[in-house]
């Protein structure tokens, strides 16, 4: 079987993969000049460092097993004790659920909430089961404040799904976003079943590559090329039909590509354009998926200006948008992970970055590089005391940074696959998951669908 993959993001890389093993012949073309993605490392300072995504979820399987199995070695977060800076100053993160408290003296230890707010969660027990009815959504922030109170939503929620979805609580679907709230939320009191809830000591939450995530985008594409994937870059998809039986993708340059099956691996506003003419249905439900537009920023200090920052203790810290700041969060590279601190010190760096960007942000990202950087440098500064001038930096963005999860989107991709036709699969971010091991899986679910086609 011939098999046109469209995207050579890290969906596209695993689905080729896949088949490729399974003895097709793909062919797999991306509209840019690299594979991966948001799985990108660059030189910041002499030192190759992560750009893009840093981390996956170590207690999800499918991204840590990629990785072993390309013969990469694993890393665990040095440190992964965060802080939130909100009411004037960074507290500790306390225990929750993607920002829902599982445990009220540790919130009220935080300082994060103010005493009414802890007299709302103290009464949570007290609420009946909230159960969907099949089909039926919801939002994380209605569902949360219904329980919580608003407090918890713009102070613990909203940070933490914005560094995950940069989204919003209040748009975010729940079912999509956080099943487990909506499963726990079924049975009744969410601090009730706290227990169930594993923590950072049953085993580490998070799990990096030594050397950067982009080594992981770098072994597929080795590895697809090895196992004889033709790789075309500069191969932007326009459009796809099909023709005498065959499943034919036109590019911008011209360039004509046939196969058998077609799997498209690319953003949602791509697979929507193309599959325009084939499934309709199934394109306008796509094009109704919204993105984030987000930028990291990279600092590389002299060791010596970091001292504070150290002193902290802290991997980082997240912003809540209600505290009116240009960052949404900063990760203490130099602290979260020991490769990052090792390079560092040979060159007498310490590298940390910082994340802009929140979904429906009017005008922050429409401000030039330097000026991100400032906003950077000002807003750490007054977060942590700390002024930094860095010996470099770097500003990568993303302008389709992470696809919005609207209430709705399980029902939404439901549509979507039902309506594409015979010899289509689709895969990446847009479906079940933005995390790496959701679009591993997210590929494994389409390459399987197409072999049982067969």
């Amino acid at each position: 079987m011939d098999v046109v993959v469209v995207g050579a993001g890290l969906a596209g890389l695993v689905s080729a993969r896949l088949l490729a093993a399974e003895g097709h012949q793909v062919t797999l073309l991306e509209a840019g000049d690299r594979a991966g993605g948001k799985l990108f490392s660059t030189e910041v300072a002499g030192v190759r460092v992560d750009v893009g995504a840093e981390a996956m979820l170590n207690r999800r399987p499918e991204g840590v097993e990629l990785a072993r199995a390309l013969g990469l070695e694993v890393e665990h977060p040095a440190l992964t004790s965060s802080r939130i800076w909100t009411r004037g100053e960074l507290r500790r993160l306390p225990r929750s659920l993607m920002g829902v408290p599982l445990d009220v003296d540790d919130l009220v230890d935080s300082g994060v909430v103010s005493p009414e707010t802890v007299a709302t969660v103290r009464a949570e027990p007290t609420l009946g089961p909230v159960v969907l009815e099949e089909g039926q959504d919801v939002s994380v922030g209605d569902l949360v404040a219904a329980r919580f109170g608003d407090e918890v939503v713009d102070r613990l929620v909203e940070p933490l799904l914005g560094g995950v979805y940069a989204g919003n609580s209040r748009l975010l679907s729940a079912r999509a976003a956080v099943p487990q709230l909506v499963a726990f939320a079924a049975r009744g009191s969410l601090l009730r079943q706290a227990a169930a809830v594993p923590t950072t000591y049953d085993s580490p939450v998070f799990a990096g590559i030594a050397g950067g995530m982009g080594r992981l985008a770098e072994a597929l594409l080795a590895d697809v090329v090895a196992r004889g994937v033709d790789v075309r870059f500069g191969a932007a998809a326009s459009s796809s039909g099909r023709v005498e039986g065959r499943w034919v993708v036109d590019t911008e340059a011209g360039e004509t590509f046939v196969g058998d099956r077609v799997l498209l691996a690319a953003p949602a506003p791509v697979q929507a354009e193309l599959l325009a003419s084939v499934a309709p249905d199934a394109a306008a439900a796509l094009s109704d998926i919204e993105y984030a537009a987000m930028a990291v920023i990279t600092l590389a200090v002299p060791h010596d200006q970091a001292d504070g920052l150290r002193a902290i203790g802290s991997s980082g810290f997240l912003v809540p948008p209600i505290e009116g700041r240009r960052i949404k969060a900063s990760t203490f590279s130099f602290a979260k992970w020991e490769w990052v601190r090792s390079a560092g010190e040979a060159a007498g760096l310490t590298f940390l970055r910082t994340s802009i960007g929140r979904h429906g942000e009017v005008g922050v990202l429409d401000a030039d590089d330097a000026t991100l950087v400032q906003f950077s440098l000002d807003d750490l500064a007054d977060a942590t005391g700390v002024r930094l001038a860095p010996e470099t930096v770097h500003v990568q963005r993303w302008e389709q940074g992470l696809p919005q999860y609207a209430v709705g989107h399980v029902e939404r991709v439901a549509r979507i696959r039902a309506a594409l036709p015979v010899g289509v699969q689709v895969a990446g971010a847009a479906y079940d998951g933005v995390g790496i091991p959701a679009v591993v899986a997210s590929a494994e679910r389409a390459v399987v669908g197409m072999l049982q086609e067969l």
